[in-house]
C-alpha cells in the first residue's frame, strides 16, 4: 500500500515539475485559462459562465413595489 502512495506522490511531483518547465521554456508561457469566460469559442457562441449570466439576468429584472390597499393597511403581496 505504501508503494502505491509513494508512486502516486512521485508521479504527481513529476507532472507538476514538467508543467512548470514547459511554462518557463515556452515564450510568454503561462497557465492556460480554463474558465468559461476566457474561452474564445464559447464567447463567439454567446456562452458565458453561470455567475456572469446570473448577474446579467438580475440587472434585467424590473423592481416590484408592494401593493397599497388603503392608507391604514398594506398588503404583504407584491403588485405585478
Amino acid at each position: 500500500m505504501w508503494r502505491v502512495i509513494m508512486l502516486s506522490v512521485v508521479l504527481m511531483t513529476l507532472v507538476f515539475v514538467m508543467m512548470g518547465i514547459r511554462i518557463l521554456i515556452k515564450k510568454n508561457g503561462k497557465f492556460p485559462n480554463t474558465h468559461i469566460g476566457g474561452n474564445k469559442a464559447m464567447a463567439e457562441r454567446g456562452i458565458q459562465c453561470a455567475t456572469t449570466q446570473d448577474k446579467m439576468a438580475r440587472k434585467r429584472v424590473i423592481p416590484v413595489k408592494p401593493m397599497i390597499l388603503d392608507e391604514e393597511h398594506e398588503s404583504n403581496t407584491t403588485s405585478c
